[in-house]
């Protein structure tokens, strides 16, 4: 269960690390990153990153190593932009939400297709010769 200083504690994180790759970082594979959420341990020792990357499986995979590579850079900034006596460890973690809700989404559309094919099948009576 997250505090309420948790809470704002990780929307400010979310808030910072997006700023940053916007701003900061020039790394062409870190363009179509998007952070989702940031999450921090009570302790505030470790902050967990979801990000989403739109791509295919080369794009996600060179973005991830990227976002691994710049983590002691955006921890960094981010002692400078808060005040806390200790500057969490970044962990960052794929949100693959996204692609679960478009999966769910195609099948729905399916289903509603296939519901209207059926529907205008001309019912065939068990009377007839």
């Amino acid at each position: 269960m997250s505090t309420k200083r948790q809470k704002r504690v990780g929307e400010l994180i979310q808030e910072i690390i997006s700023d940053l790759l916007e701003t900061k970082l020039e790394d062409p594979r870190l363009r179509a990153v998007t952070i989702t959420d940031a999450e921090i341990t009570p302790d505030l020792r470790q902050a967990r990153i979801w990000y989403s990357v739109l791509g295919e499986s080369e794009q996600v995979e060179a973005a991830t190593q990227a976002l691994r590579k710049a983590a002691g850079f955006l921890r960094r900034e981010l002692g400078v932009h808060l005040r806390l006596r200790r500057v969490p460890e970044i962990v960052f973690k794929r949100d693959d939400s996204w692609q679960r809700g478009a999966r769910v989404d195609d099948l729905l559309q399916q289903i509603a297709l296939e519901s209207k094919e059926y529907d205008r099948t001309p019912p065939t009576s068990a009377s007839e010769p």
